[in-house]
């Protein structure tokens, strides 16, 4: 389960992270192109765990980020994106539903160009190999602290 709040030393540890979740996201139409926005970097939590998506929310809001929305279904996610146009999602691959986080993550990138970043516990080769043409930002394994998701994030939004 990740803390709620990241402690000073934590924040100290990851300076770049900072930085990097203070930088603009890419307008919906320029993420490809890789052009900046100047807007805030909004973030779609997808997890099918109300308790670890209250939690990541708390940590990417302490981090600078805005939450665009949590979903805990697959359909749900698809729909947010669309209608929110975040700048990235954090997906799990277990949703509620019988369609998983690939699924979402396949029409969200096939739909809105909008790529995530695959927060699970399944991350196996197979997994991945399916996952690949939504080309996604990274993969963070769970169990994962407050540090390494701001971390990735941060990573993955300077890559955009």
């Amino acid at each position: 389960m990740l803390p709620t709040r990241m402690t000073a030393g934590e924040r100290a540890a990851c300076p770049a992270s900072w930085a990097a979740s203070r930088a603009a996201p890419l307008a919906k139409e320029d993420r490809r192109a890789g052009k900046t926005s100047g807007e805030p970097v909004r973030i779609l939590i997808v997890e099918d765990d109300f308790l670890a998506a209250i939690d990541m929310e708390a940590v990417l809001t302490e981090a600078g980020y805005q939450v665009a929305g949590i979903a805990n279904r697959a359909d749900e996610a698809v729909r947010l994106a669309k209608l929110e146009s975040p700048t990235l999602a954090i997906m799990d691959i277990r949703l509620i539903g019988k369609a998983d986080g690939v699924d979402a993550a396949l029409e969200i990138f096939r739909d809105t160009g909008i790529r995530c970043i695959f927060a699970t516990a399944h991350h196996d080769a197979r997994m991945r190999s399916r996952a690949e043409p939504a080309a996604p930002l990274g993969w963070l394994p769970k169990p994962y602290g407050a540090h390494a998701l701001v971390a990735m994030v941060g990573r993955a939004v300077a890559g955009l």
